[in-house]
């Protein structure tokens, strides 16, 4: 099967690459011919990309770009041309290939995959200026409630008209979750649910936790990850259990604020910033963990880095609204705890901290065997072959 995979391709990989990026390796080993078509900002897919659309990060670009991305259209046009695909996979799009991605692709049978908001959300993470959850439908609200200025709901008219004609017109929709699920059914598209993969743990993967407690966040340095609700939460901990360690990997517009923060918290020397690390070295930190911290303010579409921990044996403390609570189980897998609640995170890390729950510092290896059947490569390929087929034969 000649498959075409579509995605926008941001700097510094995260969630939604990754998963590109086993799909396309997947799909591979099933016996696929596969091409993938990104844009030029980031990596272009990290060299793997035999399509690479112009995409510009300027913002004055983008305010027209992210309309209609007419380079998007021409590379794709030419995608279409010499690789005559029989299906089309399309994931992130909204923020450089545009609408028109999906427009070009009408004569392709065409699986659109949502993992997170943009389609149904002008600022893509259904949180309000005050860190509360979105729980309206788009419209002159995004501008009343301060979440877009007017120029921003102004330029959105168009281009939100036509993500609304070009995701009506794809053959399927996959939503990454039963949350995500939800908030496209509320604006009226319906999407069936197909968890993302995560890849399995390394072959010289080996648990060994270490010592004292050591805590990990792993995640883009965004207002909507929780960072700075973290280190509050840290703080406070850390006052009963001094030899408490926090290791942050992930880069982001906040680093600079971040670690500012860590030293006006009186906790500088107790949390490293490691900045972006590839897989293996993602890998390496998640070790000795004792718990993977997911304090996200926004509901998580899914939130991969929990099942990659997960699958690892290590535990997860999650924020509860989102993807995360459809496999993070209280106290067998992890801990969930109310969003943007610095109290309730602070009680999670103090029962890790003291050995009150997982005081073997892990979870089962049948807990964490389940999860990687669930969430595994095959799983989904299979599935997503299986979409494939039907869609191809409507």
């Amino acid at each position: 099967m000649r498959t075409l995979l579509v995605t926008d391709w941001n700097k510094g990989r995260g969630g939604a690459e990754a998963n590109i990026v086993a799909v396309r390796q997947g799909l591979l080993e099933a016996g696929d011919d596969v091409r993938l078509f990104t844009s030029s900002v980031g990596t272009a897919g990290d060299g793997l990309a035999e399509y690479v659309a112009p995409g510009w990060e300027n913002m004055a670009a983008q305010a027209f770009l992210q309309i209609w991305n007419p380079f998007a259209a021409s590379t794709l046009r030419r995608a279409i041309d010499e690789f005559r695909p029989e299906v089309a996979f399309v994931n992130m799009f909204a923020h450089h290939l545009s609408p028109a991605v999906l427009m070009g692709l009408r004569g392709v049978p065409t699986v659109l995959y949502v993992s997170d908001y943009k389609c149904v959300c002008p600022i893509g993470s259904k949180l309000l200026p005050e860190n509360s959850l979105c729980e309206v439908q788009p419209g002159w609200v995004c501008h009343r409630s301060g979440c877009v200025g007017l120029a921003h709901w102004l330029r959105d008219r168009p281009r939100y008209a036509l993500i609304h004609a070009a995701v009506t017109g794809v053959q399927r929709i996959l939503a990454c979750s039963q949350w995500v699920q939800k908030e496209l059914g509320a604006s009226g598209y319906s999407a069936g649910v197909l968890p993302s993969p995560v890849p399995a743990p390394g072959s010289a993967f080996l648990r060994k936790p270490s010592t004292h407690p050591d805590f990990l966040f792993c995640g883009r340095l965004d207002k909507e990850k929780g960072v700075e609700l973290l280190l509050r939460a840290f703080a406070s901990m850390h006052q009963q259990h001094a030899n408490a360690r926090l290791r942050i990997l992930g880069q982001g517009p906040l680093r600079e604020s971040l670690e500012q923060m860590t030293h006006d918290l009186g906790i500088g020397g107790a949390v490293d910033f490691l900045g972006w690390l590839s897989p293996a070295e993602v890998e390496s930190h998640l070790v000795n963990a004792w718990a993977s911290l997911i304090p996200s303010l926004w509901p998580e579409p899914q939130g991969m880095v929990a099942v990659e921990a997960m699958v690892r044996r290590i535990p997860v403390i999650a924020s509860a609204c989102g993807g995360l609570s459809e496999f993070v189980q209280h106290g067998v897998n992890g801990l969930l705890f109310p969003n943007n609640d610095q109290e309730a995170l602070t009680r999670c890390m103090l029962a890790i901290a003291s050995g009150e729950v997982f005081p073997e510092h892990q979870i089962s290896s049948e807990t964490a065997r389940q999860a990687a059947d669930l969430f595994s490569i095959e799983r989904f390929v299979l599935r997503l072959r299986a979409v494939f087929s039907e869609i191809r034969g409507a």
